[in-house]
């Protein structure tokens, strides 16, 4: 069974399932990658097609509750606000946490475009941390 690294954001709707379909992409095949909510909304179709423009599909993706048992027994969990972080359920100290600080998108004010913008950079931001976390996992 392949470990799991688990993203954490309130929704479930923006950064997370972002970092959840970057994740699938680039460590799927050594990971089993999992994504939830303290609170999950609905998933963001502006997440849908920031993430298409980098030709990756999340449109089958949904916001879900986290699952506190899959949670404790992960190698990593991911929280991607500052919400999450604090609310996020107590994991054993074998369970390693990281918090990438990252703006809400949806959050993001202007034309769908100006909003999609900020979507994409949020999307980048992920990407150049995925590739950090893919260095610090080896």
């Amino acid at each position: 069974m392949k470990p799991t690294i688990y993203f954490v954001c309130t929704a479930n709707s923006a950064r997370s399932q972002m970092a959840e379909g970057w994740a699938r992409t680039l460590l799927g095949d050594r990971f089993e990658i999992v994504s939830g909510g303290t609170h999950p909304g609905v998933l963001n179709p502006l997440a849908v097609r920031a993430m298409a423009e980098v030709g990756i599909d999340i449109s089958s993706q949904f916001a879900k509750p986290i699952d506190e048992a899959r949670l404790r027994a992960s190698r990593l969990v991911v929280t991607l606000c500052g919400d999450a972080r604090e609310t996020c359920p107590v994991t054993p100290p074998e369970v390693q946490r990281q918090h990438w600080p990252l703006p809400d998108p949806a959050k993001a004010s202007g034309t769908k475009e100006e909003r999609l913008q900020r979507f994409c950079e949020v999307r980048d931001d992920i990407r150049r941390r995925m590739a950090a976390l893919d260095e610090s996992l080896v």
